[in-house]
């Protein structure tokens, strides 16, 4: 009988842990961000370092370059950075698009922030931005040409603030492309009262 009852016991504890764990992985609103890097659509290596404790960095994860929903978010992002970078807020868009996708994608657009790509999902990962993985290819059209954009992996469509202390000031999972920017800037501005 104790043995029944030991083994139902390790068992319950086994699951609270285990639930537990799952609840704190990712990054939550005040949360340190520890660094990260990857490369940019210009084919140079971006650091978070250069950016965080000097400026609030707007992180959002996409699905898919040149896809719709993402097209609004990345076009409502480039027609707002003016007023985000009065608010001193930098903006990197990540996907685990190829860089050359997110090159296409920045020209199409006229994206005026950086683009970043996360092929095997770890920047999205240590965020807790659920991943799909699997390669996916489009066909779209730029200047004329036919591009084939292929990547290894999606992301959920995620978006963070970090503020300029480091640590996460904001956090959605439930994101409104077109809107998404709106929803930043109003939280930045939020924190400057």
């Amino acid at each position: 009988m104790k043995t029944t009852k030991q083994i139902f016991v390790v068992f319950i504890l086994v699951l609270i842990i285990s639930h537990v764990q799952a609840q704190h992985t990712g990054l939550n609103v005040g949360d340190k961000v520890d660094n990260f890097e990857a490369k940019a659509e210009n084919g140079k290596i971006w650091k978070s370092k250069k950016v965080i404790g000097k400026k609030n960095l707007v992180v959002y994860f996409y699905p898919a370059a040149m896809t719709g929903g993402c097209t609004k978010q990345a076009c409502a992002y480039r027609d707002a950075m003016d007023d985000l970078s009065s608010v001193d807020a930098e903006v990197v868009g990540i996907s685990g698009d190829e860089v050359k996708n997110l090159k296409l994608f920045k020209q199409a657009h006229n994206l005026n922030f950086t683009l970043l790509s996360d092929p095997d999902g770890g920047i999205a990962r240590m965020f807790g931005v659920p991943v799909t993985e699997g390669n996916k290819s489009i066909e779209r059209e730029v200047e004329g040409t036919i591009h084939t954009l292929t990547r290894g992996l999606t992301t959920s469509r995620w978006t963070f603030i970090i503020g300029k202390q480091g640590k996460v000031i904001y956090k959605s999972t439930d994101v409104n492309a077109a809107e998404d920017s709106k929803a930043v800037l109003g939280v930045l501005k939020n924190q400057l009262h």
